[in-house]
């Protein structure tokens, strides 16, 4: 694995690399501590590397939510097979919607069926389901072959799904609130044409937080599940020697934290002791960046000058002249990379400013745009900082619990044609305005009854009939 990444930078002319975000696997841990070692020898290693390795936040959220979703198996079987059976018809449906009518349920969602490998559908179904809960009732009451359908059809482990009940609903009504958090959490941190890595740390501490609260909740079945994936997530962020610096440095560069929130939630989510301790670190390390990025930039500034300087000179007055004018420049650089002698450095101006208030309409990258005149070296770091994206999959993906394969026609393509794609996917991919399938079911059913494929049919008709005329 190493060695692919190594060729791949070699092959694509990349040597200054920053961050590489990989799944949470065991094998990417040993794969990833090579790469440093190539980039040592480059010359282009930042920080002895020890940044280096970003876990993707989807696939660990996919990890806690396959964990959540097995505790409740039987309950999202028994909604899944019920709904597959309504769909199936379309007079089953048609007597659903009477049914609907009938117990005064108004709202004008569509029954979906899930992916059993996209948890993002089956959260979408169960969703949907539950707000139809005395329709299944009712449906399930008059139509026999439903009770026959849940006794003899078998799941895809074999078994029977059996019959739903109050329990189940009890399930489902859980499984949404908790399915829910991740759903959104997941939309938020797998983008690709926004910021992300500001956000990281923050939703880790948003994530401890509501778990905390869960555990505290009075529902039973809630609780009780806040407490294993609770257990889940120490296993992944509950431990801050295992913690990247470089999140937490990201959050730090968003103006609207800075140091007033984040040694807040740091000591909210590891307690005091634990908190102070990657407080310090953090500190330290930041403040090492940010003095690598300052002597990285005064050597290029010094290297730049000295090209400039001119050799020649007439006659010591002149040289005299010269000297002082060059020194005095020197001294005048000197002052805008560090700050000057006794005065604060870009950083502690930054950290030292009041921070942001959070609205909508905040952009980060155009904050820095705007100031990169007052802090020209710390917005240079920023620029690396928070183009580090903390997931590994585009958002259409992060949902899927299942493998990434290629089908046969793609199978078949030469390597430097899926490399292209793979380049290429964004910009063919490009919408003004993301497609979201969860806002179009009510059009997709009716695609799928025949009704809009009629009104096409007519639409046409006329259209020629138009033009004949």
């Amino acid at each position: 694995m190493a060695a692919v990444i190594t060729n791949c930078l070699l092959d694509w002319g990349l040597k200054n690399v920053f961050t590489i975000t990989v799944d949470n696997a065991s094998s990417n841990d040993v794969s990833i501590r090579e790469v440093p070692k190539q980039l040592t020898t480059w010359g282009t290693k930042i920080m002895n590397g020890k940044h280096l390795y970003v876990r993707c936040m989807a696939h660990i959220l996919n990890l806690i939510v396959q964990d959540g979703l097995k505790e409740i198996d039987v309950s999202i079987k028994r909604v899944r097979q019920d709904v597959r059976y309504i769909r199936l018809f379309p007079a089953r449906i048609r007597k659903f919607k009477e049914y609907c009518e009938s117990q005064k349920l108004t709202s004008k969602r569509t029954l979906c069926l899930d992916v059993s490998t996209r948890w993002n559908s089956t959260y979408m179904m169960l969703d949907t389901a539950q707000q139809f809960e005395l329709a299944f009732d009712k449906y399930s009451f008059f139509d026999t072959e439903l009770l026959h359908h849940f006794r003899t059809y078998l799941c895809e482990n074999g078994t029977s799904a059996g019959d739903l009940t109050s329990a189940d609903w009890d399930n489902v009504r859980t499984m949404v609130k908790f399915l829910e958090t991740f759903y959104f959490l997941t939309l938020r941190v797998s983008g690709s044409i926004y910021v992300t890595s500001n956000v990281y740390f923050v939703q880790i501490c948003e994530l401890d937080l509501i778990l905390k609260e869960w555990m505290e909740h009075e529902d039973a079945s809630l609780k009780e599940m806040a407490k294993k994936i609770k257990e889940k997530f120490v296993k992944y962020w509950g431990e801050p020697e295992k913690m990247n610096n470089m999140i937490i440095i990201a959050s730090i560069l968003d103006p609207s934290n800075k140091l007033d929130y984040v040694p807040f939630a740091i000591v909210r989510m590891f307690g005091e002791k634990e908190g102070e301790k990657l407080i310090l670190e953090v500190k330290n390390y930041i403040n090492s960046l940010f003095d690598y990025y300052v002597k990285k930039i005064s050597k290029g500034s010094t290297s730049a000058s000295s090209g400039n300087t001119t050799t020649t000179v007439t006659g010591y007055g002149s040289f005299l002249k010269r000297g002082t004018m060059r020194t005095k420049l020197k001294f005048e650089k000197y002052k805008e990379v560090t700050g000057g002698l006794g005065a604060k450095s870009e950083l502690d101006r930054y950290l030292a400013e009041d921070i942001e208030p959070e609205t909508d309409e905040f952009k980060i990258l155009k904050w820095w745009k705007i100031n990169e005149p007052r802090f020209s070296i710390l917005a240079e770091m920023a620029r690396n900082v928070l183009v580090i994206p903390i997931s590994s999959v585009a958002s259409e993906c992060a949902f899927s619990t299942g493998g990434h394969i290629l089908d046969s026609f793609r199978s078949s393509l030469t390597p430097k044609l899926v490399q292209s794609l793979i380049c290429l996917q964004d910009w063919l991919r490009s919408e003004p305005i993301p497609i979201k399938v969860e806002e179009d079911l009510e059009y997709l059913e009716q695609l799928k009854l025949g009704n809009y494929f009629i009104f096409c049919i007519y639409y046409i008709t006329n259209s020629l009939l138009n033009t004949d005329a």
